[in-house]
């Protein structure tokens, strides 16, 4: 499902809101490039897959023979490999941040738009190519000053998602915040990254559900909030915090 439609079924779904964020996994949990179309389309899919099989050094050949294409089909639409690379990656990155966003942009309760975005930010699996095209990219990131800068940009990014859901939910009373805003996004997504590695390196006891629990745990302390699954199929009320008690 893409994101136009998401927006398009997104209004009638309140009351299905959980079936509605189940389906949303084959959009979010597979290859994608957001609304790009086209045959560059077809190369960023190409390198990302390239670059998780073959680490950010991937060759020409190796993307061209993932895109089923000479090497000269690829260097017609660029011609610089190196630009191709950087918007695999750029690519890549969109379901983080850009489409997280799109997937809670009909919900109301800050408590269900912070468990949708907690549950969408952690790879399903080993295979996530997404989350592969991550950790190669975090690999190269200390020799690469353009990688190193999307990498923090999508930190950035996110923290600044996490930073807005909570002063929000602060502000109208449903979350009693412990640390400061900032803080509490901060550590959700070095939260994610951590798992999300841990899962990648196929650890044996920290899979999908275990990642996701664990994040909320730190969560439900940071807010004050028990972030109940059930809070997916209330989606269009509030809640309110155990503790009224607010933080900073």
């Amino acid at each position: 499902m893409d994101v136009q439609t998401m927006k398009q079924h997104r209004a009638p779904m309140f009351p299905r809101i959980g079936e509605l964020v189940e389906s949303q996994f084959s959009y979010f949990y597979s290859p994608h490039v957001g609304s790009r179309g086209g045959r560059k389309a077809d190369l960023i899919v190409a390198a990302q897959r390239a670059i998780a099989q073959h680490g950010t050094s991937v060759r020409l050949n190796q993307i061209a023979d993932m895109a089923g294409v000479t090497s000269g089909a690829v260097l017609y639409h660029y011609p610089a490999v190196e630009d191709l690379l950087v918007e695999a990656n750029r690519a890549g990155m969109e379901r983080f941040y850009n489409a997280r966003l799109a997937a809670i942009e009909g919900l109301t309760d800050p408590a269900a738009r912070l468990l949708v975005t907690i549950r969408l930010g952690v790879p399903r699996d080993p295979d996530d190519e997404d989350v592969r095209l991550l950790c190669a990219l975090g690999g190269e990131a200390a020799r690469n000053t353009v990688y190193a800068l999307l990498l923090t940009g999508l930190f950035d990014r996110q923290v600044g998602m996490y930073t807005t859901m909570l002063e929000v939910g602060s502000a109208t009373g449903v979350f009693g915040l412990r640390q400061p805003a900032e803080t509490i996004a901060r550590n959700l997504v070095a939260l994610e990254d951590a798992y999300g590695y841990r899962i990648m390196a196929q650890h044996p006891t920290i899979d999908y559900d275990t990642a996701v629990e664990l994040i909320l745990d730190y969560a439900r302390m940071a807010t004050g909030h028990p972030l109940a699954a059930d809070l997916l199929t209330h989606a269009s009320g509030t809640t309110r915090p155990e503790n009224e008690e607010h933080g900073s």
